[in-house]
């Protein structure tokens, strides 16, 4: 008997995200909706008849304060039920929410809810809300502050401060049941910042339909059942992991259960057992360095044997994919599957179909690796502005190296320059109070403008760069500095990177070390690690420089790189480095590190 089993709803049926959510609490009201660890009580579950009880109750709440359909009202939470019960309820009454980083700064967080003029914002626990309130002072918006966790703290706050509420006293005890809500399909849902490494924010404006289009879009290349358990961890203010890990569970009537942190990843994946799980090609290159690290110290014997494990069960994946014959190597591969394959996996859980990476590039080593020791990994491409999703790979025609065919109901062409260019249902309405910057990405015949270098082979989406950080050397090699930092970041040693040389005769590299390794590193090099001259060293940066070219031992001879520069500081969001999605504000680094920049090319002038 199969034990996979779909129950997906049309969005014609669903018509709006809360329409949705209502279909699945009447189809579905007895199963597990969520888990999530209380603290102090372990896991626990809520079904759909459950959570629309809750939901009814935080509609009630913002009912009663005064708002119109269209108005904003935010959510600052980690990820949890309760975030999608406030989504929902706002939904319910065309209320347009605008998801925030719990790890953003202050002053960015402050700035969306004034440009997006939000009256209510729900923030995790008075701590948070203290130092926001830091920032925003007495500015108009937001009109009301709704602190989930309650403690002395957020009591104290709701004393002081009129527009302070604590949720337990805020929500009603019961409310009365949700009703279908005719609304627009086409009307704005949801207003979502994108992290830009340059400059402000912009508010991207999607409605019910892009959203609805891109969950079912997705579905039609990746079969969702009702048994699957997904494992959410990425933040659902991010967009893959609001439409892959909350509104496509949402549609095919699959559990979601929350992490409790990236730290206890590990042990939730083994509690847990998720059949699926959305990450950032980080979140593997991390494991792999684990694993990489591990393996340095074993004899030769066990690292000979994992090699041909990934080796032949690479080879297993091509012929399953039909892309290659049977070889007397598969004989091997139970055995190897059994003996080195399994126990990976079983750190993951043991019961993933499919791993989905997105958000960025997924090193091809990387994907290899993974692909050899039996996961299902597989990867897609998306942008906030699409929904997010614009392609994916499905599991029985995964080829790595794209980013697979697009979703049902997306076109895509190739454009001036080799860009990348999109259109369909999941196409955003533009950017919020910004018609200048929606008129440079989006044309008038509906064609998105991503930014992005592809081609396109056999219906199959390939990203081969980023138009704008291009590096133009001065004998006119072009260079995509993302491939190269992607390389480098593989080598342990190497945190974060950089690499520059616009204009110039040769490239240049910005390196944040891993602080855990440079101890052991100072010493090889007879240097005092507790020492900031000793980053210059001349020898240090001669051993560091043939540990990249080993790195970049596959691309080009022009890509070598020439000089580097040292640091320990990490780059993060609090020093304004790091975007909250973690990509790296490039004018931001090299603003900081004129200096050091301009000094490595000025010694051969």
């Amino acid at each position: 008997m199969n034990p996979w089993s779909e129950d997906l709803i049309a969005i014609e049926r669903a018509r709006t995200l809360d329409g949705l959510f209502l279909q699945r609490t009447i189809r579905s009201p007895e199963r597990v909706a969520y888990r999530y660890h209380e603290r102090g009580n372990g896991w626990k579950e809520l079904t759909w008849r459950e959570m629309s009880t809750w939901v009814a109750r935080w509609r009630q709440a913002l009912s009663a304060e005064n708002l119109m359909p269209g108005d904003r009202v935010a959510i600052l939470l980690r990820n949890c039920p309760d975030w999608i019960m406030f989504d929902q309820a706002a939904f319910s009454l065309g209320l347009v929410t605008v998801p925030l980083y719990t790890d953003d700064r202050a002053d960015n967080a402050a700035y969306i809810l004034q440009d997006a003029a939000v009256k209510t914002l729900l923030i995790q626990d008075a701590g948070r809300w203290r130092r926001l309130a830091e920032v925003v002072g007495d500015a108009t918006w937001p009109l009301r502050v709704v602190i989930l966790e309650p403690s002395p703290a957020a009591y104290e706050l709701a004393e002081e401060d009129p527009r302070v509420v604590v949720a337990e006293r805020w929500l009603p005890e019961s409310a009365p049941a949700l009703q279908p809500r005719m609304g627009d399909p086409n009307s704005l849902a949801t207003i979502v910042y994108t992290s830009g490494t340059t400059g402000r924010p912009k508010g991207v404006m999607l409605s019910h339909h892009n959203m609805l289009a891109n969950a079912h879009g997705v579905i039609t290349l990746i079969n969702v059942y009702r048994e699957d358990v997904f494992l959410s961890f990425l933040p659902l203010s991010h967009m893959l992991e609001r439409t892959g890990g909350y509104y496509l569970p949402l549609m095919a009537g699959a559990t979601v259960a929350y992490a409790r942190s990236i730290a206890q990843l590990a042990e939730d994946m083994q509690t847990i057992r998720p059949t699926v799980i959305i990450a950032v090609p980080r979140v593997f290159e991390r494991i792999y360095q684990r694993i990489a690290d591990q393996l340095e110290t074993k004899p030769a014997a066990v690292r000979w044997l994992f090699n041909t494990a990934v080796k032949v069960g690479w080879r297993s994946f091509q012929r399953t994919q039909g892309r290659a014959g049977w070889h007397p190597t598969l004989l091997l591969w139970p055995f190897l599957r059994h003996k080195v394959g399994a126990p990976v996996l079983e750190r993951l859980g043991g019961r993933i179909r499919a791993a989905v990476s997105g958000g960025a590039a997924l090193p091809n080593s990387v994907a290899r690796t993974f692909i050899g020791l039996g996961l299902p990994l597989i990867q897609g491409y998306g942008l906030t502005e699409t929904s997010p999703v614009v392609s994916v790979n499905p599991l029985q025609a995964n080829i790595p190296d794209s980013v697979g065919p697009p979703i049902r109901g997306i076109k895509v062409r190739i454009g001036a320059d080799d860009e990348l260019q999109i259109k369909g249902h999941c196409v955003m309405m533009g950017y919020w109070n910004n018609h200048a910057a929606t008129a440079k990405v989006l044309s008038q015949d509906g064609w998105f403008h991503t930014g992005d270098q592809a081609r396109i082979e056999n219906g199959r989406v390939y990203i081969t760069g980023r138009l704008k950080d291009i590096l133009v050397l001065s004998n006119g090699e072009k260079v995509p500095p993302g491939d190269l930092e992607l390389a480098i970041s593989l080598d342990p040693l190497f945190d974060q990177t950089v690499v520059l040389g616009e204009g110039h005769s040769y490239l240049t590299a910005l390196l944040v070390l891993n602080a855990d390794l440079w101890s052991g590193l100072a010493r090889e090099y007879g240097l005092n690690p507790e020492s900031v001259e000793s980053l210059d060293d001349p020898q240090l940066h001669k051993g560091i420089l043939k540990r990249i070219r080993f790195a970049l031992r596959d691309f080009p001879g022009y890509t070598k790189i020439r000089r580097v520069t040292l640091t320990l500081e990490p780059w993060s969001i609090d020093n304004g480095l790091l975007t909250p999605t973690l990509k790296i504000k490039r004018n931001k680094v090299v603003e900081r590190y004129r200096d050091a920049i301009e000094a490595m090319y000025s010694m051969d002038s």
